[in-house]
């Protein structure tokens, strides 16, 4: 990777980054991807076209945001993206995905319901100065 002169570190650095495919990673665990249209000194950026990407085994799920202006306290990875790379995703729409993650939480739930525990008998320990 050629790095370019000057090199810019932190935010500036997306710059280059105008009117490109982005993919960014929020505090809270949300995947946008939408065409970078500005950035400013916070970080803040403004994408246009987002939709906001879900993903379940080897599916994924887009749900359409269009116009938005993110925080850049809230941005934890912000990054060019090539849709044009096979992932070996397969795309379902939303309520599929819906369906797909309460499966597999009802599945992760049974998988680990543990045996009710027995209550523990209280003892009595005895104290050093009742041994005197």
């Amino acid at each position: 990777m050629e790095l370019p002169d000057p090199y810019l570190p932190g935010a500036i650095s997306l710059l280059d980054q105008l009117d490109k495919k982005l993919i960014v990673v929020l505090r809270d665990g949300r995947k946008l991807i939408g065409y970078l249209r500005s950035i400013d000194q916070f970080a803040n950026l403004i994408l246009d076209e987002v939709v906001e990407r879900t993903f379940c085994d080897k599916f994924y799920s887009d749900i359409r945001h269009g116009f938005l202006l993110i925080r850049g306290e809230n941005v934890v990875l912000a990054g060019e993206i090539d849709e044009t790379l096979d992932t070996g995703l397969k795309e379902i729409t939303g309520n599929e995905m819906t369906m797909l993650q309460e499966e597999r939480s009802r599945h992760h739930n049974r998988k680990h319901d543990l045996p009710k525990a027995e209550p523990q008998r209280k003892t009595k320990h005895a104290d050093m100065d009742d041994a005197y």
